[in-house]
């Protein structure tokens, strides 16, 4: 027993201190939060993906600070002003989405209006070249 005394010093219950000492599993509890902290959203991956791809206006960039602030809030415990943020970021990122569907469209109807174009300009010109050689 000798021998092993100074291997028992490391295992000393500390006593004291700031620390809460931890509970029986019987005696623990789940978190439960309330149900408007669960439905607040604060569109953060959206406003990313809006920022990161679509940014047409920088909207993108204000529904991702509109975001960050709503989070922030939703942390704090202000879910008024978490609610207002976060309908922001929703409002911002529907607008750009839509803004950038629209853009896209109008790039494609025009992509393919021109090739129309040169389709007809090619077939017409290759027409006039074989009446000139006739």
């Amino acid at each position: 027993m000798e021998n092993n005394r100074h291997l028992q010093s490391e295992f000393v219950v500390m006593q004291g201190g700031p620390y809460e000492q931890l509970k029986q599993p019987e005696e623990m509890r789940t978190l439960v939060r309330p149900a408007a902290t669960l439905t607040l959203r604060d569109h953060i991956v959206w406003s990313l993906c809006n920022f990161f791809y679509m940014n047409p206006c920088c909207l993108g960039l204000a529904a991702l600070i509109y975001s960050i602030k709503a989070r922030d809030r939703k942390v704090v415990g202000d879910l008024e002003g978490a609610q207002s943020y976060g309908s922001t970021a929703c409002y911002l990122n529907a607008f750009s989405l839509g803004l950038t569907v629209t853009l896209v469209v109008i790039f494609i109807v025009l992509l393919s209006l021109g090739f129309i174009q040169f389709s007809r300009d090619l077939a017409q010109h290759m027409n006039n070249l074989d009446n000139g050689r006739g």
